[in-house]
This record gives structure tokens, sequence and C-alpha cells, in this order.
């Protein structure tokens, strides 16, 4: 499937509080559990924390925001947290995005394949994201991705750290682990 028959498909009533991306031309639904979702209200709020405690806010945390690329057609991609600078522009109250965010967090449920979740990540890191996140919640880690450098493998004694993506930003892994 191409990007506007997905995003024709997405516009139906029936179709609306699924959470779907394309990817490579193929329809994917994600499934978060309360888990997941505890997991993501804890890296968005340490990420909203950071960026309200700087002088202006630097840009916005956001929950399951769609990105695509303009000369992309096969993919229409959601991560589970992303951040982007204001520099970026307008918050889109339509539709994705067309660019990838500056960081992008993908939280690993069940029923995903990590293998899966490293190739969203590949696929962000290619095309302009500057730091992801993986965050496989049964194994209490997060794993750091940013171009160019090797994969960081953090547990829950280590900080997190933003980089120059978030700078100045940092969490123990402990503090976005469910307990």
């Amino acid at each position: 499937m191409r990007v506007e028959a997905f995003e024709a498909y997405l516009a139906h009533a029936e179709d609306r509080g699924q959470l779907l991306e394309l990817i490579d031309g193929e329809i994917v639904e994600k499934m978060p559990t309360q888990k997941h979702g505890r997991t993501s209200a804890l890296i968005i709020f340490a990420i909203e924390l950071w960026a309200r405690g700087c002088e202006t806010l630097p840009g916005w945390v956001i929950a399951e925001g769609r990105y695509r690329l303009p000369n992309d057609p096969l993919n229409s991609r959601l991560p589970d947290i992303s951040y982007v600078t204001r520099e970026r522009g307008d918050l889109v109250e339509r539709g994705a995005a067309l660019y990838m965010p500056d960081l992008a967090v993908e939280i690993r449920s069940p029923d995903q394949r990590v293998l899966d979740l490293r190739e969203k990540i590949t696929y962000y890191l290619a095309n302009g994201t500057g730091l992801a996140w993986l965050v496989p919640i049964e194994e209490r880690l997060v794993e750091v991705y940013r171009p160019g450098e090797d994969v960081l493998i953090l547990t829950e004694r280590d900080l997190l750290d933003g980089f120059d993506v978030l700078p100045g930003f940092s969490a123990s892994v402990a503090s976005i682990q469910p307990s």
C-alpha cells in the first residue's frame, strides 16, 4: 500500500482509534499494554520536565505522533514517543509531519519482536532522527542509538542522556521503568 491509500484508509470512521503504521507498504497495528502505556507516561514526564526547565521551551514531546517523508510513498511511521524542536515549525494538526522526529522512542510490547523495532530505529536514524531509544520493558534496560555511533546498552543503574538532541537531559533508567 502507498501513503495516499493508507491516509484514505485512516480517514474511515471505523478505523479511528486504531494505532496503525505503514511500514514498507504494509499496514501494521500497534497493540500497547498497560505496562507499555505506563512506561510511555514515565518517559514523557521525564522529557517534559526537562523541556519545562529550559529557559525557553525548546520543543515538544509527543505521544504517538505520525511522521513520513515526502519522497517515501511506502512509510508512515508512528513512534511511541517523539520529540521535535521548535525549529521544525508549528505542530502538525492533521496528517503526518513531513520529516522524522529529532528523538524517537520505541517501547517493546510483549507481541513485538525486538528485531522489528531495531529496523524501525534504523529507518529513523537513516532519515534524520538524531537520537533513538529502544525500551524493551521486560528486560528493564534501554538501548540508545545515535547516527554513526555504537549502540549503548543502559541498565537500571545507568543514566539516560539526551546528548545534543536533548542537551542537559538526564534520567535514571530505573525512573522510566514501571515498578
